[in-house]
């Protein structure tokens, strides 16, 4: 399928949040070897269409993907009827959009095409795009059910708290040093993915250390800020041997004799200990996680501990709510709190362009449906910048995006593809 071939095409061109040159170069030449005009504004956005074009309908993916590792470029392997990748995350998403949106320009589409840059890390280039679009229909490729058409999505916004407090305690009680590690949980997607149970690797860590009574002398751990942390590293001095509560944690004596060692806040494995963590509310009419927020990194260096949390809502006065709610939390543990990556909630509504799209997918899929999810989509951004174009968001099955073990169904590629093509020949 060429859909596939172009995905695995691009996947080889270097696409972590924040790298930008080679994408934005592959696309102007593809563009100009199929007639296309390419534009690309200040944050690295790109926008593809035809000389002259009067198209009333923009399809629309970001390019970045997210990468455990930076600097990794996925390598994809293909079997039981998935694209996966070995030991990365795949970037089906929004990589496959991407490759949608490629496929229809080999075919002469008359659209508006708009590849958006660093969505992963606060959707950077749709909150500043500077393209003024002709299109009265937007149709996002960055769902990842294939079968379901989202008209709404959960707003968001990312917290950030430094703790500077330590200080030099004498080993008066000969306690010992430990190395805790916690690898290779699954991870997951800090929205999609809130509600299914996956062990957070900072909060085990924390659980570890508190058992064992430990004093904390280091800790690291977290991926990204929108992924639930798989990876977390910590060194304790304790005068009981910590147990481990999992079996992906290894723990390891240190055979350095101190008698001084230089100890972080207490406040610090307090707050971690004691967060709750994850699912904050639950939206029974739209059958979707309404709250949550994410434990999703803490590093720590010479400049003191600093934590990253991601909060999300369904709502904006909730996500005002839990942001302030969290701030003051924060702040009770000696945190200094700041905030940003804020956007807004899309609050599910149907339209003419939904009720054609999902008349179409019907004839492909007799069970599609609408439906919001918890999670960040550009559309959010768009609706606000352009508030009368309809939109709405579709794309395949991808499971587990943001972790190792993402995937993507290969017949659903082709599927979607059937249903955007329709769409973009009816609209």
């Amino acid at each position: 399928m060429r859909t596939i071939e172009l995905f695995k095409q691009i996947t080889k061109i270097p696409r972590c949040s924040g790298t930008y040159e080679p994408f934005i170069n592959f696309v102007k030449e593809f563009a100009k070897k199929y007639s296309y005009e390419c534009l690309v504004d200040k944050t690295n956005n790109i926008l593809c269409f035809k000389k002259n074009s009067k198209s009333i309908f923009c399809l629309q993916s970001h390019y970045d993907i997210v990468c455990l590792k930076d600097g990794v470029v996925p390598e994809i392997i293909e079997s039981d009827g998935y694209l996966r990748a070995k030991n990365s995350t795949l970037g089906a998403d929004n990589g496959i959009g991407c490759a949608y949106m490629l496929n229809l320009i080999e075919e002469n589409a008359n659209c508006e095409f708009l590849f958006t840059s660093d969505e992963e890390i606060g959707l950077i280039g749709a909150n500043n795009c500077e393209f003024d679009l002709s299109s009265d229909c937007m149709l996002n490729l960055d769902s990842e059910e294939e079968g379901a058409i989202c008209i709404g999505c959960a707003g968001g916004i990312d917290i950030f708290a430094l703790n500077s407090t330590s200080k030099l305690k004498p080993n008066n009680d000969n306690k010992l040093l430990y190395e805790i590690i916690i690898d290779n949980l699954d991870g997951g997607h800090s929205g999609v993915d809130i509600d299914k149970n996956i062990p957070n690797a900072l909060k085990l860590l924390a659980k570890t250390i508190k058992e064992c009574d430990g004093d904390l002398l280091d800790i690291n751990g977290g991926e990204r800020i929108n992924s639930i942390p798989k990876y977390a590293k910590a060194i304790i001095a304790s005068n009981k041997i910590p147990s481990s509560n999992h079996k992906d944690i290894q723990i390891k004596k240190i055979d350095t004799k101190t008698q001084h060692y230089n100890c972080l806040d207490e406040k610090i494995i307090n707050f971690i200990y004691s967060f709750a963590n994850g699912v904050r509310g639950y939206d029974k009419e739209l059958e979707v996680v309404l709250n949550s927020i994410n434990l999703a990194i803490v590093s720590n260096n010479t400049n003191g501990t600093k934590i990253e949390l991601s909060a999300r809502s369904m709502d904006n006065d909730e996500l005002k709510n839990i942001k302030n709610e969290t701030l003051i939390l924060l702040q009770c543990f000696g945190f200094d709190v700041t905030t940003s990556g804020k956007y807004p909630a899309w609050k599910p509504q149907h339209s003419l362009f939904t009720t054609k799209v999902l008349e179409i997918y019907k004839k492909h899929n007799p069970n599609a449906c609408v439906e919001a999810i918890h999670a960040g989509l550009e559309c959010a951004i768009f609706k606000e910048k352009y508030p009368n174009m309809q939109i709405c968001s579709i794309g395949p099955n991808i499971y587990f995006p943001h972790s190792h073990r993402e995937e993507c169904e290969i017949s659903s590629i082709a599927k979607i593809y059937e249903v955007v093509k329709d769409v973009v020949n009816t609209v």
